[in-house]
């Protein structure tokens, strides 16, 4: 992963990696705050749909720690929910356990 500011950033996802967007956040070690999370969220969301392109992934940051926003097509949105929301609840457990491996507390909140 590069940091900005350096050349090789591209837009699109290469051999599975994520390329984040240079708005975000950088630590003193070059990384992002929430950046695991954020990772594995656009990862479980991008198996999930229909139209991987629609994703789109808003970070803020809270009083308690990262606050990820996930946006989907709206044919998609109730593959990401399931029933009786199972599935985000499942999305929400992983990409805590993802922000918690980086010391950060995250919410993830899918916005229609």
């Amino acid at each position: 992963m590069s940091t900005p500011g350096e050349g090789g950033e591209s837009s699109g996802e290469q051999n599975g990696a994520v390329d984040l967007e240079s708005s975000e956040e950088w630590d003193d070690h070059g990384q992002v705050d929430g950046g695991r999370a954020r990772s594995v969220l656009l990862f479980l969301a991008r198996r999930l749909v229909d139209d991987p392109e629609s994703i789109r992934v808003d970070t803020s940051e809270t009083r308690h720690g990262i606050k990820l926003s996930l946006r989907v097509a709206p044919d998609d949105m109730g593959k990401v929910i399931g029933r009786r929301g199972r599935v985000a609840q499942s999305i929400r457990s992983v990409v805590r356990a993802a922000g918690a491996k980086d010391g950060v507390d995250v919410i993830v909140d899918i916005v229609d």
